[in-house]
């Protein structure tokens, strides 16, 4: 499959024709006026615009036809757009296995003049475009009404116009449900409505105590309830990707075992379909590989031990399957909650060989750093300033590994920013295979260990470690009052 860009469009090559059956599609559009040039079929995966994909190609005859046959039973169905070459006139259609269409589109009068035929669906979905035009007017009226407004009560009026004017398009979109259910369509419909919270004050068991978080936990747990995890056909839509951002980042907590959770529930609606699966695994390990949020990578590792070392990942080849073995192999030994692995390395200035894990200290600073890198240069007098100002007096000692540089090189930089009072070491004989260990693959990259060496942060700078600190001991604290 190959991604389309606009522009790109143009250099496309025309596909050869072929036989119409009934698994695939076959499309006759005709637009008078329009002559030897190319339209062009693409379709969604998952994403909104620009994000399309170039399916099929034709060229109009003299007479202003253009055909599209398909004979692929993998076609699945969905929300295509039909563009013609000059990358400006464009239209959305829809698509089911074994559609047989003929579309009369004037180039002048593009939506609204266009006509289905043998295609009711298309014909209704082309109502719902103009509906959908005449509410975005009343949206925009209703912008201007609400910037002329006076005071409270005529914000309020704007306010009441707008809710009437969402409930009716909900509306609009139910019956149409109702009266055409299991239509690709309603497919669409049921997987874009949003949970209606439902209004007034709502309590908890006491029935006294007003429940501040009911709207949120309503709303979260509806959120899924009219999308079809078994109908591939909505992956060829422009809505899966923007409801799973939604969820996984304004719903689901940013902790390790709740997006691990999320992450099963989802896969195991859509596990036994194609692209649904496909789409949802691929989605989010990106998710979670992507993330600023600390430990992460853990539901990295869990993604690919669960499911791509399973065979689930059906669609990777060998290499690129090695690819994400590999790399989960690389951070499991250093997921938050696992022993640090062993670090014994000679100190810079006496070549005493230092074991990090003989260090006695309620907390270890384990800080990988290159005397030439401007990061580590910026990052390190805050980091001495902070752990002579708060961390010190909270029982951290700090050990470090010089990834790089010559003896002199890396004393001089341990004396120009007053690391002294630290374990000072470096891998003077490449032995120590620190960076797999723990995955070094920048400068500096920081870990907090607890007293018994066990990884509690990773990859963090000055601004975070004492609050990450704090965080420990207060859950510490609330653990022994319930304990």
């Amino acid at each position: 499959m190959k991604r389309l860009s606009l522009i790109a469009t143009m250099l496309l090559a025309s596909i050869s024709t072929k036989v119409f059956a009934k698994d695939g599609y076959h499309i006759v559009l005709k637009m008078p006026g329009v002559k030897d040039s190319m339209v062009f079929l693409a379709h969604y995966y998952g994403k909104n615009r620009p994000t399309i994909f170039k399916t099929d190609s034709a060229r109009f005859d003299k007479n202003g036809t253009a055909i599209f046959n398909s004979t692929s039973n993998e076609f699945t169905g969905g929300i295509y757009i039909l563009y013609l070459s000059d990358l400006q006139t464009n239209f959305e259609v829809l698509l089911n296995k074994g559609d047989d269409i003929t579309i009369i589109a004037p180039k002048n009068d593009i939506p609204d003049g266009i006509q289905y035929k043998n295609s009711p669906e298309n014909a209704r979905f082309a109502e719902y475009v103009k509906y959908l035009k005449d509410y975005s007017g009343n949206e925009e009226k209703l912008k201007k009404e609400l910037e002329k407004a006076k005071d409270a009560d005529d914000t309020a009026v704007v306010r009441k116009k707008a809710v009437a004017a969402s409930k009716e398009l909900n509306k609009y979109r139910r019956d149409y449900v109702k009266q055409y259910p299991g239509s690709l369509l309603a497919t669409i419909f049921n997987a874009i409505e949003t949970p209606q919270v439902p209004e007034g004050d709502h309590f908890l068991e006491d029935g006294k105590t007003k429940d501040s978080t009911f709207a949120y936990r309503y709303y979260k747990s509806h959120f899924w309830d009219g999308f079809d995890f078994r109908d591939d056909r909505l992956i060829y839509t422009p809505i899966y990707d923007a409801r799973l951002e939604e969820y996984f980042s304004k719903l689901v907590l940013p902790w390790t075992d709740s997006v691990e959770k999320e992450a099963d529930v989802l896969l195991k609606k859509t596990k036994g379909t194609k692209d649904m699966f496909h789409y949802t695994l691929w989605w989010i390990t990106r998710y979670v590989e992507n993330s600023k949020v600390m430990g992460m990578d853990e539901v990295f590792v869990y993604l690919v031990e669960n499911y791509y070392m399973k065979g689930d990942a059906f669609w990777l080849k060998s290499d690129e399957l090695s690819k994400y073995i590999d790399r989960a192999q690389k951070i499991a030994p250093n997921v938050i909650g696992n022993v640090a692995p062993a670090l014994k390395m000679p100190n810079v200035n006496t070549q005493k060989v230092e074991d990090m894990n003989a260090m006695k200290a309620k907390y270890t600073l384990v800080l990988f750093y290159s005397p030439t890198c401007g990061h580590c240069q910026h990052e390190m007098p805050s980091i001495d300033s902070l752990y002579k100002e708060v961390l010190k007096g909270k029982g951290v000692k700090i050990y470090t590994v010089a990834t790089e540089g010559d003896q002199k090189a890396i004393t001089d930089f341990i004396k120009k920013y007053n690391m002294g009072e630290w374990t000072n070491t470096w891998d003077s004989d490449h032995t120590s295979d620190y960076h797999n260990k723990y995955d070094v693959y920048s400068t500096p990259t920081i870990y907090l260990l607890d007293e018994k060496k066990i990884i509690k942060g990773k990859r963090l700078d000055h601004n975070n470690i004492a609050g990450l600190i704090d965080m420990i001991e207060k859950k510490e604290k609330d653990k022994n009052k319930k304990g």
